[in-house]
């Protein structure tokens, strides 16, 4: 049920909703990655609202201006939500975008709810197949990382947010030209959302298995991926990702971090445009 900017879903969360462009458009919907919110995708969003397409985004619970209920935060439960948007606001033929931790839950949503709503699929830097090494992704990064992150965020996250962002805008690189404007985004928007919600999400994002998840993706998808991506690597996620689609498509972009929606946002919204009209 869409009340306002808010779709209540099934067992009762708040999930925060923005559109922009027309509603004659075609829906592009996106979901964002840990910790951050919809807004992380303003660039997209505008751009493309610009050129006619009606573009959609949502908070995931517990992150944003979503609920910040105490149970549910895993991928599941994330592609269930994104169900109850496309229900709610009654999308066809809709293109479904997701980075990072997104792009686990488009996998997921696909997975679990099928096609009938979906004409494509993009996966930006996305976490897909899966992001913690196993017996199966031995090359995966090691569960002591995350174990860090979540040491991190509990301990301190305010400070932990801002010691994270350099890494994932690639601004540590030398050379690098970093924006403050930037990093105080990536910050208001990690504490808009619950301790809680972005503590759980790490084993969300990093050890949920999505290889069949991403077997069952048969609409066309392209797999976007920074080759400079300190967060998710692309070789055991990207380029394996699309060894699993059945109609991926993979463009890797050259030296982009992985927040290249911000700091190469032009590159990439270039590729949405062409991939949205092929």
């Amino acid at each position: 049920m869409l009340q306002g900017s808010y779709v209540t879903t099934r067992d009762g969360v708040q999930i925060h909703v923005k559109q922009w462009g027309p509603d004659s458009g075609q829906p592009v919907v996106f979901s964002h990655g840990w910790p951050l919110s919809g807004d992380a995708f303003e660039d997209q969003m505008l751009f493309l609202a610009q050129r006619g397409y009606r573009t959609i985004a949502h908070d995931r619970r517990g992150h944003g201006r979503s609920s910040q209920p105490g149970f549910g935060n895993d991928m599941d439960h994330y592609a269930d939500d994104l169900a109850a948007v496309t229900e709610a606001l009654n999308l066809k033929g809709a293109v479904h975008v997701g980075h990072s931790t997104g792009g686990g839950e488009v996998a997921r949503y696909i997975g679990r709810h099928g096609v009938s709503r979906v004409a494509k699929a993009v996966l930006i830097g996305a976490v897909t197949p899966i992001m913690v090494r196993t017996a199966w992704n031995p090359d995966g990064v090691p569960p002591e990382v995350f174990d860090g992150i979540r040491a991190g965020v509990a301990a301190d996250r305010a400070q932990w947010f801002k010691d994270f962002t350099p890494a994932f805008y690639g601004y540590n690189r030398p050379g690098a030209k970093a924006s403050q404007g930037v990093m105080d985004s990536f910050w208001m928007q990690g504490m808009q959302g619950g301790l809680l919600a972005q503590y759980e999400c790490v084993k969300a994002f990093s050890e949920t298995d999505l290889r069949e998840d991403l077997r069952k993706m048969i609409v066309p998808t392209l797999v976007l991926h920074g080759d400079d991506d300190q967060i998710v690597p692309l070789e055991t996620t990207g380029k394996a990702a699309a060894a699993l689609l059945p109609k991926g498509t993979l463009t890797i972009v050259p030296g982009a971090p992985h927040g290249l929606c911000t700091t190469h946002k032009d590159v990439v919204n270039e590729a949405l445009l062409a991939f949205l009209k092929a």
